[in-house]
């Protein structure tokens, strides 16, 4: 029986900071170096770097997401690392970087070329520069829905190359019926003091327009009208584009004095949603799937969420109670008001797991790379 091949695997992203596509970048590596193959990172740093190194996979710090003419200099820098590591899958997560990793592999002979794999994470713009994400020898879309709107918005995109790899949750990561230990709770009233004993609404995600904020501040302002014990959060932080945005939350916030806190960014998500009574997805925009979404029902936390995109593929199939016609903001204060009074939980096991999604994305690398030449 022949042995497997051992791969070399390139994964592009702009950086890695936080985020959904970071972290499934992170799991990926993890998974390839797990199971005996090289995996390489290319993004411009960030918080994330030292776990991805520890867990035995390569960094290389290139600016490759900066959208500026200078980042068109990583082409042939790129085109002569696939070319010296004999590399088998280029795999692009994000539009800059994609096209930075699609001309530099266009100009490869297509003899010795890695396959090119791209995932599309996001529900994106309609234009040309969008349309790289549809480019990959295979598309990974992340979910139905992202499959369907590419269908839908691409209309050249071959959709016969379109495979949908659902983003899972590591249950093991986020267990059901999970409690924070003493000493994390303890330090955790004492930076949050405002928290004890409320009722406590979770809104997670970066601070931008599209999240819903606005809608959760509102929410807290007529729930606050008649119930003080109910406390809202606001966990992450903004892009350096996005800072005025989240002061003009803050000073909203502190102007009407409303019981909400900001934690900004939290490494400790799984703690977090634990102390949480409910946790909310309020986007305006269709999200690509709602992984905060699957890790709090993942841990039978209650979830109530508008129903488009991803986040309403996964209530439905995890927690169909929890959907809400998108934008009703009546909807959402009356299910809020009925769950503080008589608490729903999830009772379903979460769909999308990431044993799952790590096994069919490595089996997809697998597939793509039988049809190279064997590297001398």
């Amino acid at each position: 029986m022949a042995k497997p091949r051992t791969l070399t695997v390139v994964q592009v992203v702009p950086t890695l900071d936080s985020g959904g596509v970071e972290r499934g970048t992170l799991e990926v590596a993890q998974a390839l170096v797990s199971a005996g193959h090289r995996s390489l990172v290319i993004s411009a740093g960030g918080r994330m770097v030292p776990a991805l190194q520890r867990a035995g996979s390569e960094h290389l710090s290139w600016d490759i997401g900066r959208k500026s003419p200078l980042t068109w200099r990583f082409v042939g820098r790129l085109r002569k690392l696939l070319a010296e590591r004999r590399v088998d899958i280029l795999h692009a997560r994000s539009r800059v970087p994609a096209w930075v990793a699609y001309l530099a592999w266009r100009g490869m002979a297509a003899a010795t070329r890695p396959r090119f794999v791209t995932t599309a994470h996001g529900v994106y713009s309609v234009n040309r520069f969008s349309e790289v994400m549809t480019r990959g020898e295979c598309v990974i879309a992340v979910s139905n829905s992202v499959r369907d709107y590419l269908q839908a918005s691409f209309p050249r995109a071959d959709m016969s190359r379109v495979r949908v790899i659902h983003r899972g949750v590591d249950a093991q990561a986020f267990p059901r019926g999970y409690r924070p230990d003493t000493e994390w709770t303890s330090q955790w009233y004492a930076q949050f003091p405002q928290l004890k004993g409320k009722y406590v609404l979770t809104l997670p995600g970066r601070l931008t327009r599209l999240k819903g904020h606005e809608a959760f501040i509102r929410l807290l302002g007529r729930l606050g009208l008649g119930d003080r014990e109910v406390h809202g959060l606001v966990v992450g932080n903004a892009d350096s584009s996005g800072e005025r945005y989240a002061e003009s939350l803050r000073q909203e916030v502190a102007r009407r004095n409303l019981p909400i806190s900001f934690t900004g960014h939290r490494g400790d998500m799984r703690d977090i949603y634990a102390s949480s009574d409910l946790v909310l997805s309020l986007s305006s925009h269709p999200e690509s799937f709602g992984r905060t979404v699957l890790e709090a029902l993942s841990m039978g936390v209650p979830v109530l969420g508008y129903d488009h995109g991803g986040v309403g593929e996964v209530l439905a199939s995890a927690f169909p109670e929890g959907r809400i016609a998108v934008g009703d903001e009546h909807m959402l204060l009356e299910r809020v008001r009925a769950w503080r009074r008589q608490p729903v939980r999830p009772a379903l096991p979460v769909p999308f797991t990431l044993e799952a999604m790590l096994a069919k994305t490595l089996s997809l690398y697998a597939e793509l790379a039988e049809s190279l030449p064997p590297r001398r």
